[in-house]
């Protein structure tokens, strides 16, 4: 049975909220209407944040992590070792490794791995950008920091192909991370362990 919303303005907003993914109709009506019991300028800020959000957001031209600028604040820091690059699937995952404190070097954002089934194949992620960095910056090692699943293990091999003609080991996080787990819901002391005890990649597979 359809809700019925005394207001047209209303339901079209508790349709947007709807939309949300892990937001159902029900939640998206409270939310709704607390949004109404609050004062306007509270909902002109939180409309202004996704606003800004959406137009102003940058994505670091090195990595391709989101940050303010044009190069993030991870790889403007001098602090950091730019010879290690840990590879991840998305910002998520940028996220939960810096959360562990273990980690010193830099990342490359894929914005994604490769599956099939959901049309996503090598050419719509950051790979190519990959391989030119380790081209021509003194890159040492590159970690693959994927989630254990089989388009995380396939995404994994492609990379690993892709950079075979270069000096640099490519090693994998250590499988302290269970067979297909999403890194971003690893607990940080578990994640932590998994980038410091990676093992080399040619040490995980059969070619």
């Amino acid at each position: 049975m359809n809700q019925k919303y005394p207001s047209v303005l209303l339901e079209n907003a508790v349709n947007e909220l709807a939309s949300l993914p892990g937001v159902g109709r029900k939640t998206a009506l409270r939310l709704a209407l607390y949004m109404l019991r609050r004062d306007t300028g509270y909902t002109e800020n939180f409309a202004s944040a996704l606003l800004s959000l959406r137009r102003d957001i940058k994505y670091c031209k090195v990595c391709h992590n989101i940050c303010d600028q044009e190069v993030c604040s991870i790889c403007s820091d001098p602090r950091r070792d730019r010879s290690l690059v840990c590879v991840v699937e998305n910002v998520k995952e940028v996220m939960a490794i810096e959360n562990t404190g273990q980690f010193r070097g830099v990342y490359h954002v894929l914005g994604g791995i490769i599956s099939p089934m959901d049309g996503i194949g090598p050419g719509n992620l950051k790979i190519d950008s990959l391989v030119e960095r380790v081209a021509a910056e003194e890159v040492k090692e590159v970690i693959l920091a994927l989630s254990t699943t089989m388009e995380g293990d396939t995404t994994n091999f492609f990379i690993y192909r892709k950079l075979a003609p270069y000096a640099i080991r490519i090693s994998v996080i250590a499988r302290g991370v269970s067979i297909g787990d999403e890194i971003e819901y690893a607990d940080e002391i578990t994640l932590g362990r998994s980038i410091l005890n990676r093992t080399s990649f040619n040490d995980s597979i059969k070619i």
